[in-house]
């Protein structure tokens, strides 16, 4: 092992030799790009994806290395990066795996709040920012532990894509956001992100219709639909930001889940 170099264990149990101090960073998940920037990382990022929209600034200027499942490998050895960071679900197994050879390449793995905060806190570790992150962390836990919980949690379907339709079921990020937020998943007893088929039939019909912004980028005229076939549902196109990324944003979802409350 090269000397000033330590050995990590990441969220995936893989073993990881990383700089002390890495000073040439990229970042393949838009929520963990976000939440380097919001640890004060600066100029120490040198590559991003095409989706890491947020902050604004860097995705002006930051160097991109393609999408999260397709990087564009030549641009990423031109960078020469000590430190890649990814998530297990949001990236591709063999690219990772090909970048795993050439580069330390830390993997986070998030179904939890819990899991969130231990990334924050090990990419905190890692990149020398623990104050930062700690200090995050802890605004994040009071936050959450602030929003009310309902004497009757209503039954929301979170549909994040169309042709095919899919929610967001069990054993997801967002499950256990819609749970902090107040609601309870209609499709809990089905995993991960299930196709459903759309019947104007159906004899059981949530009390909500959550359609997301992102992945897919569902519209008033979507809404308009859903309206019609689940008749005596309230249909909402939420911001999928604020339920799906789990890194800083969470901050602006302690708000936004208040608010969702209410309407």
């Amino acid at each position: 092992m090269m000397e000033n170099y330590l050995t990590v264990i990441d969220m995936m149990g893989r073993h990881v030799n990383v700089p002390q101090f890495p000073k040439r960073i990229i970042s393949l998940v838009p929520s963990q790009t976000e939440l380097l920037y919001d640890l004060g990382l600066g100029d120490r990022v040198i590559g991003i994806t095409k989706f890491c929209i947020h902050p604004n600034e860097w995705f002006k200027s930051k160097k991109r290395v393609g999408g999260t499942k397709q990087y564009r490998m030549e641009v990423i050895d031109a960078l020469q990066p000590d430190l890649i960071i990814g998530n297990k679900e949001e990236n591709e197994r063999q690219q990772i795996e090909e970048l795993a050879q050439k580069y330390p390449v830390w993997m986070s793995d998030i179904l939890t709040i819990d899991d969130a905060f231990r990334m924050i806190l090990q990419i905190g570790q890692l990149t020398q920012t623990t104050i930062q992150a700690d200090q995050l962390v802890q605004k994040l836990k009071t936050g959450f532990a602030s929003i009310p919980i309902p004497k009757r949690r209503k039954k929301v379907a979170y549909f994040i894509w169309k042709e095919p339709y899919m929610v967001a079921a069990n054993k997801t990020f967002i499950d256990e956001m819609l749970k902090i937020a107040g609601f309870e998943n209609f499709f809990s007893n089905l995993e991960r992100y299930p196709t459903i088929s759309i019947s104007n039939t159906q004899q059981r019909v949530p009390d909500l219709i959550f359609l997301s912004s992102e992945p897919y980028p569902f519209k008033k005229k979507h809404a308009d639909y859903f309206k019609k076939v689940y008749f005596g549902s309230e249909v909402k196109i939420v911001d999928g930001e604020l339920f799906s990324w789990y890194g800083s944003r969470l901050l602006k979802s302690i708000h936004y889940f208040k608010k969702l409350q209410t309407q």
